[in-house]
């Protein structure tokens, strides 16, 4: 596992082969940044599928509104909800779009991410100035590559938790 620096703005997301540890940009996109502990902090990602999966592209989750199993998983309307909180104002920066980032997901209106994000599986430069990096995985991406694909996967993979670092 990576050195943790800055335990209270990095998150570990346990997925099914092991932990990703993620260094939040809180000094890049703190409203971002705080959106992510907060929902981590209340338990709204665990458990939460992986809804639209790219091969060579990202894979996409965080869709808190939609994720619970117990409700009924209903695959055609994962990726389209967000969490109760307002929407968030963007926070582009001139960070690329690189490998292993986390983008935040929105609609085609630039100030209406929430809660869902993606990481990048590769270089995706044409995403750059167009939405917000707050993140960047620091170690496990090897456990990201391996998320099932899909639009949705038939069997998604899920965040089976999410907790800020200073807390564990």
């Amino acid at each position: 596992m990576a050195e943790i620096k800055d335990p209270e703005n990095t998150i570990i997301m346990t997925l099914k082969d092991g932990d990703v540890v993620i260094e939040l940009l809180a000094e890049v996109a703190p409203k971002h940044s705080e959106r992510m502990k907060e929902l981590a902090r209340a338990g709204k990602y665990d458990n939460v599928a992986f809804h639209r999966v790219i091969d060579g592209f990202m894979a996409q989750t965080g869709d808190v509104e939609h994720a619970n199993m117990e409700a009924g998983y209903n695959p055609g309307r994962a990726g389209t909800g967000g969490s109760d909180l307002p929407d968030l104002p963007a926070e582009f920066s001139k960070l690329p779009h690189a490998r292993g980032t986390l983008g935040a997901a929105r609609s085609m209106n630039p100030n209406s991410a929430n809660s869902q994000f993606f990481i990048n599986f590769k270089d995706n430069n044409f995403l750059n100035g167009q939405y917000t990096v707050y993140g960047r995985v620091l170690s496990g991406m090897e456990h990201v590559d391996r998320i099932a694909r899909g639009e949705p996967p038939a069997n998604p993979d899920r965040m089976i938790s999410v907790r800020v670092a200073a807390d564990v």
